[in-house]
């Protein structure tokens, strides 16, 4: 049944059905890279003059932040937006498949982070509408934020945002607090709502609060938000690539016939030396690209052209596996039953194979660098070269250790019958 399911998933067409009322339109679209789909290459420097030494960490990782969440709402599909440091100069990188007029996504980019502070007006009902309110802004800004930071309440220990503001907006704040008690304020990143605290008690003096049910990781990212608001950087465009959409179909088509013929290569490989048993691996290798297909399509995965040499290498992987055990196979069966013979290849089989996998996953996840580590490569081709591999070996692991073996305990049973 998931193998059904997962080949309807894989097809090009998606899956449109209607039954009375119930009605099911999906299309599942592979999400192409930059270099298949076409697109934009952006690289924005950011200008740390004015900003101190020990917070410029924090102020172009705001700056990556902010764009990040710039780039979502522009609607570019899957964009890649990380930092890198070129001759001392603090870069951020940002890459747009599908886009080719990319004027208004770099005034976009472009605008300075502006962070405001606002009250909420009650708008009492009439008799032609119902009770509302409106946001209006106030004159405390992100030039008035000092710092934020993500802490523990020394006495709940619960998370907070602790804030410090300019002595002029400490001024400012505590103003706005007095005329607010018991109500909201919210706080605006680029016309976002980041955070809308409610005011306990007017707040005097330039350190304030945020509390609220949230944990560690909400407040750090709240922080991290405020102070793009509060350090903002500008930036400026510094190189600017297009790649065009023919490109991008010329290396689908080249990628697409070396992957049909490898994988052809590989099943004539399997039927010729392992016969019948060849046959069960082909099926388990279908199987493990249909799976493969379906979850590049739901995670989504981002398909590139190093990202299908890793999948083309996994397949290579998947069969493997496969190879190991038969090999044990012939061995096995000079000793023992055949349907004895097979269970005994797959568990004296499973340690190399085991070790195998664990040795490439390991590779796999330093490449992908989950943890963006400096002294590790951080480009975006490379981590997804590693993330279909190790995404294709987890997947060979189960079809070519429990599908094949299942095919071939059938296989054996029928052929002693």
């Amino acid at each position: 049944m998931i193998t059904v399911i997962a080949t309807i998933i894989s097809l090009p067409y998606g899956i449109h059905f209607k039954v009375g009322k119930f009605s099911v339109d999906k299309n599942f679209d592979l999400k192409m890279g930059l270099d298949l789909a076409g697109g934009s290459h952006l690289v924005f420097e950011a200008d740390m003059e004015k900003i101190a030494k020990e917070k410029q960490s924090t102020a172009i990782e705001g700056v990556k932040n902010v764009i990040e969440r710039r780039v979502n709402l522009f609607g570019v599909s899957e964009p890649l937006v990380q930092t890198s440091q070129f001759e001392g100069k603090d870069r951020v990188i940002v890459e747009l498949p599908g886009v080719m007029d990319t004027q208004q996504a770099v005034s976009l980019i472009g605008k300075t982070a502006q962070l405001e502070f606002a009250e909420v007006k009650e708008i009492p009902a009439t008799k032609n509408a119902s009770a509302s309110s409106t946001l209006i802004p106030t004159n405390l800004t992100g030039a008035d934020l000092q710092s934020a930071s993500a802490n523990f309440d020394s006495q709940t220990g619960k998370p907070i945002v602790s804030l410090q503001f300019t002595p002029e907006g400490g001024i400012k704040f505590a103003e706005i607090t007095g005329r607010n008690i018991g109500k909201q304020i919210p706080i605006i990143l680029d016309n976002e709502i980041v955070s809308a605290p409610v005011v306990q008690q007017q707040i005097v003096g330039v350190d304030a609060q945020i509390t609220g049910s949230f944990t560690i990781d909400e407040a750090k990212e709240i922080a991290v938000q405020l102070n793009a608001g509060a350090l903002p950087v500008p930036v400026k465009l510094v190189q600017e690539t297009t790649v065009g959409a023919t490109l991008g179909a010329l290396s689908i088509k080249q990628s697409v016939l070396a992957g049909a013929i490898g994988v052809a290569m590989v099943c004539l490989f399997m039927i010729l030396a392992y016969g019948g048993f060849g046959v069960i691996a082909d099926v388990g290798l279908f199987i493990f690209a249909v799976l493969t297909i379906t979850l590049y399509k739901l995670i989504p995965v981002t398909i590139t052209l190093p990202g299908i040499a890793g999948f083309m290498l996994s397949v290579g992987m998947a069969v493997d596996s496969n190879i190991l055990i038969f090999e044990r196979f012939k061995e096995e069966k000079l000793k023992r039953a055949t349907a004895d013979a097979l269970e005994v290849s797959f568990g004296r089989a499973w340690d190399s194979i085991r070790d195998a996998n664990i040795a490439t996953l390991v590779t796999a996840f330093i490449l992908a660098n989950p943890f963006d580590w400096q002294f590790l490569h951080t480009s975006g081709p490379v981590r997804g070269f590693a993330i279909t591999l190790a995404l294709g070996i987890a997947i060979s692991l189960f079809t070519g250790i429990f599908v094949s073996r299942n095919l071939l305990r059938v296989f054996v049973r029928s052929k002693s019958s």
